[in-house]
């Protein structure tokens, strides 16, 4: 399979502290990848630095094929990144439909024509957020705010994504949901670059995975190794 996500010897900055140390990776296409490591070992810097979205980055980022290291921000997510923060980012004063629609679609994404999804197929994924399209971001519970920030990218026919501790402070019913969703998207061909603390949340979803400690990439493996790597993995994790 070709490379979505190709990353070699990538340093990041924000201000003057050094947060990435040659951080090497690679995510291929229709890959769901996940990032391990404990609370500041660099996982959501890295996916920010994708996005440039840190200050200063050195090294290669190349986003199927194209090298974007140079790039500035605006021109980095038409290539077909759609990112979900860990904040979320929903407007809570516009209603599910107004945050869904909002998002332009990327050059590409038509509805047929690549990834992009229409608003009835996120909303056959998510039926939480089909009940709920006229209530405003604030009326949304913190599941549906995440159905909600996920979707909203699906919509702009980004083909690669990079989701940021989805499953964080949600209910079980909620965690699964999103657990179906990922297989989904794996099974229509998307691309997943995913940072997890929730490890039984990530374990059975990913093909592959990279720890990372202290800004650099630590350990790589399949998921065929996993039972393989987990003395390590409570080593490093404590799993």
């Amino acid at each position: 399979m070709a490379a979505a996500l190709r990353i070699r010897d990538l340093h990041a900055w924000y201000g003057e502290s050094h947060v990435l140390h040659g951080v090497e990776m690679e995510v291929r296409e229709g890959e769901v990848v996940t990032l391990l490591g404990r609370n500041g070992a660099g996982r959501t810097s890295t996916l920010r630095a994708i996005m440039g979205l840190t200050g200063a980055r050195q090294g290669s980022i190349q986003v199927f094929g194209q090298e974007t290291i140079a790039l500035p921000t605006f021109r980095i997510a038409p290539l077909g990144i759609g990112y979900c923060p860990e904040e979320r980012g929903i407007f809570a004063s516009l209603s599910v439909e107004e945050n869904l629609l909002l998002p332009p679609r990327l050059k590409g994404g038509r509805i047929g024509a690549g990834a992009a999804m229409s608003e009835d197929e996120i909303y056959a994924m998510f039926p939480n957020l089909a009940e709920r399209r006229q209530s405003p971001g604030t009326r949304l519970s913190g599941g549906e705010q995440q159905m909600l920030a996920v979707g909203r990218i699906l919509r702009t026919g980004a083909r690669l994504l990079l989701l940021d501790e989805i499953s964080e402070g949600l209910a079980p019913v909620i965690v699964q949901a999103l657990a179906q969703m990922i297989r989904t998207l794996r099974a229509k061909g998307y691309t997943v670059l995913m940072v997890e603390q929730n490890f039984r949340f990530a374990a059975p979803l990913a093909d592959r995975f990279y720890v990372m400690e202290h800004g650099r990439v630590v350990e790589a493996f399949s998921a065929t190794d996993l039972q393989a790597k987990m003395p390590l993995l409570n080593e490093l994790l404590g799993v």
